[in-house]
């Protein structure tokens, strides 16, 4: 909990639990705060809503307890010293009293020498006991370490990259080096899933395995998450957003773990759209690419669109509606801890009716890439737009005609739309309509549809014409065709 949430941090969370689920095991959440110097406020109860959104509800961990309580690490601390302290009875560890500035002078000597720095060569010849205060430092033996892991494949080091870590801090609190294995061990994990940057560090891990006497776990690692120019791991700079913000811009969940779990992985189909259920029948470790995978936000951006449809489709459009005016009151919003209630439409759309709003998004929809992009692409539904007159007559399809011919265009519409009655204002009656108007001018759809479409819109693009007429109602409809047609003939 060190902070925002980033994509990688949440790819590193969906693997393990489609392969937890996969099995019919646990998936458990542990709290790993033992950096308290980069302890932020808040991030905690982060994690919670972040993958309570996704859907990745855990079986075991802090708020739902479980067999192996507590589940955060800093109310574990007395464990670590004890297995630590079991170490230095083993003649397996000790305590180390040495400063940081004599640490600092251990390395410039080696540099000066040429040699790489590892503190097992500076070990003291005649180490304190340890008392609280002090930290534990591991008492390696260099040997070679050969190990399986399931995206990298038969690994071996020699015993140059062995040496004596540090367990047990000068606060009290573990390394994460120690605790995940005391950890995992006491949880009884299956499978340990982190990012390949760790791949140099597991000699260190199997050496500490050997000594505590426990059996190794299945190691996977994943990795990198590249930026979109695939030269160099993903970050800030290349655009990355936390999870938070991909929420805030309006990506569905559905999108997010579809995408990240897909992001260096894929089932050797063409199949690229998964349900949570499809990812946890389909899953596979062996499947995961041994090399990073790029980011791509217009990708994601696709895979959103193509959720926001299938939701729409196959779950109706009062679900999706629901997605896209959050209310803190409602069933669902009240499991969260931090996560605040979004609303994607335009200010103006406040007022008006859910009936109303449920309509503009039945027609608009497929048109979305994120629900955020109802503020822009709907605002003409709630309020009257500005007459730009320089849409028409600049339109490559309108300039050719004058004012005054637009003029008559517009009233011929008027006279046949306020002839419609309120209960024939309807899909095919107004499809009809348009397509009668279309014959009796004489002109091509192209310029007859574009100009109703902006008279009643200057949006620049609208769903179907007669869909577009049909949810903003005929009195809203004949006060835009007429408000137009009167600015045309006073210009």
């Amino acid at each position: 909990p060190t902070g925002y949430i980033h994509i990688g941090n949440i790819r590193s969370a969906i693997y393990p639990y489609l392969i937890a689920k996969q099995a019919g095991g646990q998936f458990i959440l542990r709290i790993e705060d033992t950096d308290q110097a980069r302890f932020v406020e808040g991030a905690t109860e982060l994690i919670f809503d972040t993958l309570r959104w996704l859907g990745l509800e855990w079986d075991e961990g802090p708020i739902v307890g479980g067999p192996h309580v507590p589940y955060v690490q800093t109310e574990r601390k007395a464990i670590y010293i004890e297995w630590a302290k079991k170490l230095i009875e083993k003649g397996r560890a000790y305590a180390d009293n040495t400063s940081s500035e004599q640490i600092d002078e251990y390395r410039k000597e080696d540099e000066a020498k040429k040699v790489p720095y590892l503190y097992r060569n500076h070990r003291p010849k005649n180490p304190p006991t340890w008392h609280e205060g002090l930290p534990i430092r591991f008492k390696t033996i260099p040997k070679e370490y050969s190990w399986h892991d399931e995206v990298m494949g038969d690994l071996h080091t020699g015993p140059e990259v062995c040496d004596d870590i540090i367990l047990i801090k000068g606060d009290g609190l573990p390394t994460y080096n120690f605790a995940h294995i005391v950890d995992d061990t006491l949880m009884e994990c299956s499978h340990i899933t982190r990012g390949v940057e760790y791949l140099s560090s597991t000699p260190n891990y199997l050496a500490l395995y050997d000594a505590l006497e426990v059996p190794r776990h299945i190691f996977v690692s994943l990795p990198h998450i590249l930026a979109p120019n695939g030269h160099k791991k993903l970050g800030k700079r290349d655009g990355a957003k936390s999870v938070t913000e991909y929420r805030d811009d309006g990506i569905l969940p559905e999108a997010m773990t579809n995408y990240l779990a897909c992001l260096g992985w894929n089932d050797g189909t063409e199949q690229e759209i998964y349900s949570l259920e499809e990812l946890i029948e389909k899953f596979s470790v062996h499947r995961i690419q041994n090399s990073g995978a790029r980011f791509d936000e217009v990708k994601i951006l696709w895979m959103n669109g193509q959720w926001i449809r299938k939701i729409a489709t196959e779950q109706g459009i009062d679900e999706l509606y629901a997605r896209t005016c959050e209310t803190s009151g409602s069933e669902d919003f009240s499991r969260y801890d931090i996560f605040k209630p979004i609303d994607f439409w335009p200010e103006s759309a406040k007022t008006e009716t859910d009936e109303y709003k449920k309509a503009v998004l039945s027609i608009i929809y497929d048109r979305l890439k994120t629900l955020s992009d109802l503020r822009t692409m709907t605002t003409y539904f709630f309020e009257d737009p500005v007459v730009d007159l320089s849409m028409i007559t600049s339109s490559k399809f309108l300039k050719k005609y004058s004012e005054t011919e637009l003029v008559g265009l517009l009233t011929e519409t008027i006279e046949a739309l306020n002839d419609v009655k309120d209960e024939d204002w309807t899909d095919d009656n107004l499809q009809n309509i348009l397509n009668d108007l279309l014959a009796k001018t004489e002109k091509k759809p192209a310029e007859f549809f574009s100009l109703i479409r902006i008279a009643v819109s200057f949006a620049p693009f609208s769903p179907a014409l007669h869909l577009t007429l049909r949810v903003l109602g005929k009195n809203r409809t004949l006060a835009r065709l007429n408000k137009v047609r009167t600015a045309l003939a006073n210009n």
